[in-house]
């Protein structure tokens, strides 16, 4: 009996090996927007990784261009080099009153977006296109960010070193803000703001930003 018995086992688990484990399913386009918010809050306690960052620069691979010139370049910049670059961007602008990120709350790790062509129209479609797709491949791999377009050029070019203009910084990490959508109504004001340690952000509707005929 013993003998079957121990049979029995190595058959079931030599089924359950053989089997493919089961997979999650890849969360949704809408999932993967709602999460995708601008954190200017991290834990620090979590350090992004050389191999995250790059797998979330390599999706341009599979974006499209403005007459796919593909002029857009990437600086990785991981926990070694972000405590430099930290003085020279600002985060929050309309929160003047916040000192963002707060303390201890700081990410470890950025891509300085440049262009290999002076800054036009075509330049600023990639530019959207890219650090949005780049933002939603974090969010998939458990990450955040945030655009950072108030920086000091010059120094971050000189502090890392760059031939190439930046246009924008990209904060990586886990995000620790809580943020909450708000729907707006056309003509109020879409100005975020905090609350009780909350983020909240208005969006208008659809209803409201679809011109009918």
């Amino acid at each position: 009996m013993a003998d079957n018995y121990l049979g029995r086992k190595m058959e079931e688990y030599m089924a359950r090996s053989a089997s493919p484990a089961p997979q999650r399913p890849a969360p949704s386009l809408g999932r993967l927007l709602r999460r995708n918010r601008s954190h200017r809050s991290y834990d620090t306690r979590f350090v992004v990784r050389e191999d995250q960052l790059r797998r979330i620069i390599a999706v341009n691979e599979l974006l499209p261009s403005a007459r796919n010139r593909q002029v857009l370049r990437f600086r990785p910049v991981l926990s070694d080099e972000a405590p430099a670059l930290l003085p020279l961007l600002r985060f929050g602008a309309a929160l003047p009153e916040l000192r963002l990120p707060p303390q201890g709350g700081e990410p470890n790790a950025f891509i300085v977006v440049c262009s290999t062509v002076g800054e036009s129209r075509e330049v600023d479609i990639d530019l959207g296109i890219s650090v949005q797709s780049m933002l939603l491949q974090a969010v998939e791999i458990g990450l955040n960010g945030l655009c950072i377009g108030a920086f000091d050029r010059q120094a971050v070019r000189r502090t890392l070193g760059l031939d190439l203009e930046p246009l924008l910084v990209v904060a990586i990490g886990k995000g620790t803000d809580r943020i909450e959508l708000l729907p707006a109504d056309e003509g109020r004001s879409l100005a975020y703001y905090r609350r009780d340690g909350i983020h909240y952000v208005p969006k208008l509707r659809a209803d409201d930003l679809i011109i009918e005929k």
